[in-house]
């Protein structure tokens, strides 16, 4: 129970603290909390072309507890969706008692688990306020989430670049934050340049990190947290509902920096190695304190602002004293969702972490034909080992997958690459098994890829680093 509290908490930091998901609901601070929800319409994967493609816009019900937890939001379902104060209470008593039932330690140890997540709050929502009003309920959050970071010319020029966020794997030429959940990275690109990448911790399967463009702004030190109003809250000792947590306190969960990206989301510090390349917080970026600080400089120096190393030391030896840095051009950050990257002359498939049914052949072959490849004029072999490739990554489908012709092994390039289904060591369908629960990606060299695809990572931090900035 201690460890639940304690990682409870910090997840609870992220929402509220500086709009962020991350965590159980976070109430406080100074950004509204709203929820971490993908947008279909500003998404960089190809979008599934099915009826379950909808789906990967649906809230979970810790999402719908974020929004609810800011006042505000309950106005405007009262206004503008007439949604009476009794469906209300309904509606955050089952939000709230499902956001208490997360668990760090158990987070991403069982497949479909965003997919339940979605399931169990429309049948919820639907029960409580009917099937028209949880349609336009999830429509609300969506506009909200999304307008709370965007000026009107911000989504004019998004609206103008929508078919370019559509190529798959798209290289930016203007300087931007790129971060991938399924791949847990992200990158620094300057005037089109990548020049720091970063191994990431994302949210939890409940708590997606969401899709999209969104800006980063201001760059906050220190930043103070006031704990949200939350039956996991209420049983930690030392801590106060509604309470101001000073920065720098062992008690604020945030981190020394926190990033605003809209809404509930911020890419924030705080996090130990052992969340970096994992699940890691609700609907936010999770990074080392090391690494925070290194990419606040970055930052910093992409929107037009000056932080020095002396400045980041001035700021930790005053941990109680929230600064904020503003940046004069607003950074763009494009977060996306693409399972299957061409990178550097490689193919790169990626465990579908939020089950948005992405690892299907038909985003394949659109990621293979922007690269100039059809998937048809591959060998037999090499199309059967990518199938099979697509099939383990896809999160319900962790037993063994469809026999490849010849014989053909279905064996990846990477340090956790699954064994060849030739070797005899134990049975396949175990072997494969096993070692798929904890497989993050395959990686299948094709020779027509050379010299093709997105970037390889750059002075790649893993957050392993000591004393970097």
């Amino acid at each position: 129970m201690k460890r639940y509290l304690g990682s409870a908490l910090f997840m609870a930091v992220c929402i509220l603290a500086a709009g962020c998901v991350v965590e159980p609901t976070n109430r406080a601070n100074s950004n509204s909390n709203v929820a971490a929800l993908p947008t279909a319409t500003t998404a960089t994967s190809p979008a599934p072309a099915s009826e379950k493609a909808s789906k990967t816009q649906a809230l979970t019900l810790p999402v719908l507890d974020a929004f609810l937890a800011n006042g505000s939001f309950s106005g405007l379902l009262k206004s503008r969706l007439q949604i009476t104060d009794e469906q209300i209470a309904k509606l955050k008593e089952a939000a709230h008692a499902d956001t208490a039932k997360l668990s760090e330690a158990n987070a991403g140890t069982s497949p479909g688990e965003t997919a339940s997540a979605r399931t169990t709050a429309e049948e919820t929502i639907t029960r409580i306020i009917g099937a028209e009003k949880a349609e336009q309920l999830e429509a609300l959050i969506a506009e909200q989430w999304t307008s709370d970071n965007e000026s009107a010319a911000d989504r004019t020029a998004a609206q103008s670049g929508s078919n370019d966020r559509k190529i798959p794997n798209r290289i930016p030429s203007d300087s931007r934050i790129v971060v991938n959940a399924p791949a847990y990275r992200m990158d620094v690109f300057e005037a089109g340049r990548l020049i720091k990448s970063y191994k990431i911790g994302i949210g939890y399967p409940q708590f997606p990190l969401p899709t999209g463009l969104r800006k980063a702004r201001t760059i906050i030190f220190n930043p103070t947290w006031t704990p949200p109003d939350e039956p996991w809250v209420a049983k930690m000792k030392d801590i106060s509902v509604g309470e101001k947590v000073e920065a720098g306190s062992k008690r604020n969960p945030l981190g020394p920096v926190k990033i605003p990206i809209g809404g509930p989301s911020l890419i924030h510090g705080g996090k130990p190695v052992a969340k970096i390349g994992t699940f890691a917080s609700h609907g936010c970026v999770g990074l080392t304190t090391p690494q925070v600080h290194d990419f606040a400089k970055l930052l910093a120096q992409l929107g037009g602002a000056r932080l020095t190393d002396m400045d980041i030391g001035a700021f930790e030896r005053n941990k109680t004293e929230t600064k904020e840095v503003k940046l004069t051009n607003a950074v763009p950050v494009e977060l996306r969702y693409e399972t299957i990257v061409v990178e550097d002359g490689k193919l790169h498939i990626y465990r579908d972490v939020y089950d948005q049914d992405t690892n299907t052949e038909e985003n394949l072959r659109a990621v293979l034909d922007a690269n100039g490849i059809h998937f048809d004029a591959l060998p037999d072999d090499v199309r059967a080992e990518i199938l099979n490739a697509l099939a383990q990554m896809s999160d319900g489908n962790l037993a063994q997958p469809a026999p490849s012709p010849k014989g053909t092994p279905i064996s990846t390039r990477t340090p956790n690459a699954l064994p060849a289904l030739s070797e005899k060591k134990s049975p396949a369908t175990k072997t494969i098994s096993r070692a798929a629960k904890n497989q993050k990606e395959i990686v299948i060299e094709i020779a027509a890829l050379t010299g093709k695809g997105y970037p390889a990572p750059v002075d790649l931090d893993t957050g392993a680093s000591k004393g970097k900035r």
